[in-house]
Protein backbone atom coordinates (compact mmCIF):
# COMPACT_ATOMS: atom_id res chain seq x y z
CA UNK A 1 0.00 0.00 0.00
CA UNK A 2 2.89 2.11 1.29
CA UNK A 3 4.53 1.77 -2.74
CA UNK A 4 1.28 2.30 -4.19
CA UNK A 5 0.41 5.51 -2.20
CA UNK A 6 3.94 6.89 -3.06
CA UNK A 7 4.12 6.15 -6.57
CA UNK A 8 0.44 7.80 -6.89
CA UNK A 9 1.88 11.08 -4.70
CA UNK A 10 4.97 10.83 -7.44
CA UNK A 11 2.61 11.15 -10.34
CA UNK A 12 0.97 13.89 -8.74
CA UNK A 13 3.97 15.99 -8.21
CA UNK A 14 5.14 15.37 -11.63
CA UNK A 15 2.20 16.31 -13.36
CA UNK A 16 1.77 19.12 -11.00
CA UNK A 17 5.44 20.38 -12.22
CA UNK A 18 4.29 19.37 -15.83
CA UNK A 19 1.62 21.48 -15.80
CA UNK A 20 3.42 24.58 -14.26
CA UNK A 21 5.89 24.10 -16.73
CA UNK A 22 3.31 23.57 -19.76
CA UNK A 23 2.20 27.28 -18.23
CA UNK A 24 5.73 28.90 -18.91
CA UNK A 25 7.52 27.06 -21.64
CA UNK A 26 10.22 29.54 -21.61
CA UNK A 27 10.61 30.07 -17.82
CA UNK A 28 14.28 29.18 -17.99
CA UNK A 29 15.08 31.98 -20.47
CA UNK A 30 12.90 34.34 -18.43
CA UNK A 31 14.53 33.70 -15.14
CA UNK A 32 18.39 33.83 -16.80
CA UNK A 33 18.02 37.08 -18.80
CA UNK A 34 16.18 38.83 -15.80
CA UNK A 35 19.55 37.19 -13.51
CA UNK A 36 21.48 38.74 -16.22
CA UNK A 37 20.07 42.08 -16.51
CA UNK A 38 20.39 43.08 -13.21
CA UNK A 39 24.15 41.30 -12.96
CA UNK A 40 25.47 43.77 -15.96
CA UNK A 41 23.52 46.87 -14.07
CA UNK A 42 24.98 46.03 -11.20
CA UNK A 43 28.36 45.13 -12.64
CA UNK A 44 28.25 48.73 -15.00
CA UNK A 45 28.02 50.23 -11.57
CA UNK A 46 30.88 49.01 -10.45
CA UNK A 47 33.04 49.37 -13.56
CA UNK A 48 31.99 53.22 -13.34
CA UNK A 49 32.70 53.89 -9.78
CA UNK A 50 36.27 51.76 -10.00
CA UNK A 51 38.03 51.47 -13.28
CA UNK A 52 40.28 54.41 -14.03
CA UNK A 53 39.99 53.82 -18.23
CA UNK A 54 37.31 56.42 -20.10
CA UNK A 55 36.78 53.29 -22.49
CA UNK A 56 35.38 51.09 -19.63
CA UNK A 57 33.55 53.71 -17.59
CA UNK A 58 31.89 54.65 -20.87
CA UNK A 59 31.03 50.93 -21.16
CA UNK A 60 29.81 50.59 -17.48
CA UNK A 61 27.45 53.58 -18.25
CA UNK A 62 26.32 51.88 -21.30
CA UNK A 63 25.90 48.66 -19.70
CA UNK A 64 23.91 50.45 -17.15
CA UNK A 65 21.50 52.43 -19.01
CA UNK A 66 20.85 49.52 -21.73
CA UNK A 67 20.55 46.89 -19.82
CA UNK A 68 17.94 48.53 -17.27
CA UNK A 69 16.23 49.50 -20.12
CA UNK A 70 15.92 45.99 -21.39
CA UNK A 71 15.03 44.81 -17.62
CA UNK A 72 12.01 47.39 -17.81
CA UNK A 73 10.75 45.59 -21.01
CA UNK A 74 11.03 42.34 -19.71
CA UNK A 75 9.61 43.00 -16.58
CA UNK A 76 6.24 44.56 -18.30
CA UNK A 77 6.24 41.20 -20.30
CA UNK A 78 6.29 39.30 -17.29
CA UNK A 79 3.73 41.30 -15.38
CA UNK A 80 1.41 40.91 -18.04
CA UNK A 81 1.86 36.97 -17.88
CA UNK A 82 2.12 36.90 -14.50
CA UNK A 83 5.52 35.70 -14.49
CA UNK A 84 7.48 36.75 -11.00
CA UNK A 85 10.45 37.59 -12.11
CA UNK A 86 13.96 37.35 -9.89
CA UNK A 87 14.43 40.33 -8.16
CA UNK A 88 18.84 39.82 -7.95
CA UNK A 89 21.55 38.07 -9.82
CA UNK A 90 22.52 34.70 -9.43
CA UNK A 91 23.90 33.20 -6.86
CA UNK A 92 27.38 32.93 -9.41
CA UNK A 93 26.93 36.19 -10.95
CA UNK A 94 26.85 37.57 -7.40
CA UNK A 95 30.04 35.45 -6.33
CA UNK A 96 31.47 36.88 -9.97
CA UNK A 97 30.83 40.39 -8.60
CA UNK A 98 32.19 39.97 -5.09
CA UNK A 99 35.78 38.78 -6.76
CA UNK A 100 35.58 41.81 -9.12
CA UNK A 101 35.31 44.05 -6.01
CA UNK A 102 38.45 43.18 -4.30
CA UNK A 103 40.35 44.43 -7.57
CA UNK A 104 41.75 47.30 -8.09
CA UNK A 105 43.08 49.66 -11.21
CA UNK A 106 44.24 47.49 -14.27
CA UNK A 107 43.40 44.19 -12.39
CA UNK A 108 39.61 44.87 -12.56
CA UNK A 109 39.79 46.23 -15.90
CA UNK A 110 41.28 43.20 -17.06
CA UNK A 111 38.97 40.77 -15.10
CA UNK A 112 35.88 42.93 -16.05
CA UNK A 113 36.43 43.48 -19.75
CA UNK A 114 37.33 39.69 -19.72
CA UNK A 115 34.02 38.68 -17.88
CA UNK A 116 31.78 40.97 -19.93
CA UNK A 117 33.27 39.38 -23.22
CA UNK A 118 32.53 36.11 -21.92
CA UNK A 119 28.82 36.88 -20.34
CA UNK A 120 27.70 38.89 -23.27
CA UNK A 121 29.14 36.07 -25.86
CA UNK A 122 26.75 33.50 -23.74
CA UNK A 123 24.13 35.94 -24.03
CA UNK A 124 23.94 35.95 -27.33
CA UNK A 125 23.60 32.16 -27.93
CA UNK A 126 20.92 31.89 -25.19
CA UNK A 127 19.04 34.73 -27.43
CA UNK A 128 19.83 33.14 -30.41
CA UNK A 129 18.29 30.26 -28.99
CA UNK A 130 15.16 31.55 -27.78
CA UNK A 131 14.79 33.93 -30.81
CA UNK A 132 14.81 31.04 -32.84
CA UNK A 133 13.01 28.24 -30.98
CA UNK A 134 11.56 29.38 -28.04
CA UNK A 135 7.47 28.98 -27.86
CA UNK A 136 6.04 31.61 -26.33
CA UNK A 137 5.56 34.53 -28.48
CA UNK A 138 6.40 37.44 -26.01
CA UNK A 139 9.95 35.82 -25.13
CA UNK A 140 10.50 35.42 -28.70
CA UNK A 141 9.97 38.67 -29.87
CA UNK A 142 11.97 39.99 -26.36
CA UNK A 143 14.92 37.72 -27.53
CA UNK A 144 14.63 39.10 -31.08
CA UNK A 145 15.11 42.67 -30.38
CA UNK A 146 17.44 42.23 -27.58
CA UNK A 147 19.79 40.90 -30.08
CA UNK A 148 20.89 43.83 -31.30
CA UNK A 149 22.28 45.25 -28.72
CA UNK A 150 23.73 42.44 -27.18
CA UNK A 151 26.19 42.14 -30.21
CA UNK A 152 26.59 45.76 -29.95
CA UNK A 153 27.87 45.47 -26.46
CA UNK A 154 29.84 42.60 -27.54
CA UNK A 155 31.58 44.24 -30.43
CA UNK A 156 32.21 47.41 -28.10
CA UNK A 157 33.81 45.47 -25.71
CA UNK A 158 36.09 43.25 -27.65
CA UNK A 159 37.21 46.62 -29.19
CA UNK A 160 37.98 48.17 -26.00
CA UNK A 161 39.56 44.64 -25.12
CA UNK A 162 41.92 45.11 -28.19
CA UNK A 163 43.15 48.93 -27.08
CA UNK A 164 43.62 47.58 -23.82
CA UNK A 165 45.87 44.65 -24.48
CA UNK A 166 43.59 42.05 -22.99
CA UNK A 167 43.50 38.46 -24.61
CA UNK A 168 39.42 38.17 -24.33
CA UNK A 169 39.26 35.71 -26.92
Amino acid sequence: MYKFALGIATMTLTFALTATAADNPDATFYKKAAEGGLAEVDLGKMAQDKSKTPAVKDFGAMMVADHSAANEKLSAIAARKNITLPTSPSISQMASKAKLELLTGATFDKSYIKGMVEDHQEDIKEFQQEAASGQDPDAKAYATATLPTLKKHLKKIQAIAVAQGVDAS
